[in-house]
């Protein structure tokens, strides 16, 4: 799963990141190295290493992984070095319960609040979910739901709830890669992702929330069965 395919990968990701600053590109591309098992629990990192694979200064990792601490990605362990952090069920569902509140709120605020250019991608992000799923691809899957996931923080126009989300998202990312071939559907998931993009798309509040909570109860449910696995 990784070697050439895997090259390929993070090159569509650097040109998606093409405007980014160096810390932002550096952020994202760890962040799907992370999230895909890619850099596994308990790996410990190494910033020159990091810097000699996404290409990229050794400031800017420092940087990122800064970041991705705070988002409880990687932890600092005092003389010893920065480790990617444990995948822990009990702290996946206890984010779920803040998660579904906040996913709610900011799928009926950007329902209201999306402009025009907001409300078209969230229609191509819908379509290309499904297409995604229909194709297998679990990066681009991957990758689209992080998008929604920015898109719909930025159309809600509330910085706030915008923070909170922000520290959540990549967790269950990284949760969701790992067991969704034993105990997950694709095309579930991205169904009810693009009912939801549709939904703020379509300026319903109503639809938008209602949406939201039918996605978190099937997060819920597929985090609960992966006790079975």
């Amino acid at each position: 799963m990784q070697g050439a395919g895997t090259a390929k990968r993070g090159a569509r990701a650097g040109a998606g990141a093409a405007a980014l600053t160096l810390t932002d590109r550096a952020y994202v591309e760890l962040e799907e190295l992370i999230t895909t098992l890619q850099l596994p629990p308990g790996a410990f990192l190494s910033e020159l290493a990091l810097a000699e694979r996404l290409g990229i200064g050794r400031t800017p990792i420092r940087e990122a992984l800064q970041r991705l601490a705070r988002d409880g990605l990687v932890v600092v362990v005092p003389r010893r070095g920065i480790l990617v952090s444990e995948i822990n069920l009990k702290t996946q569902l206890r984010l779920l319960e803040t998660r579904r509140v906040l996913e709610a709120l900011l799928a009926r605020l950007a329902a209201e609040r999306a402009d025009p250019a907001e409300r078209q991608r969230f229609e191509e992000i819908a379509a290309a979910m499904r297409a995604a799923a229909d194709q297998s691809d679990d990066i681009a899957f991957m990758r689209l739901d992080r998008e929604f996931n920015q898109l719909t923080a930025a159309s809600a126009r509330n910085e706030f709830a915008v923070r909170s989300i922000a520290l959540m998202t990549a967790l269950s990312r990284r949760f969701w890669y790992q067991h969704y071939k034993e105990v997950g559907d694709l095309g579930l998931s991205a169904r009810l992702h693009a009912e939801v993009a549709e939904a703020i798309a379509s300026r319903d509040g109503v639809a938008a929330g209602a949406a939201s909570d039918r996605l978190m109860d099937y997060i819920e449910s597929f985090t609960r069965k992966t006790l079975d696995v």
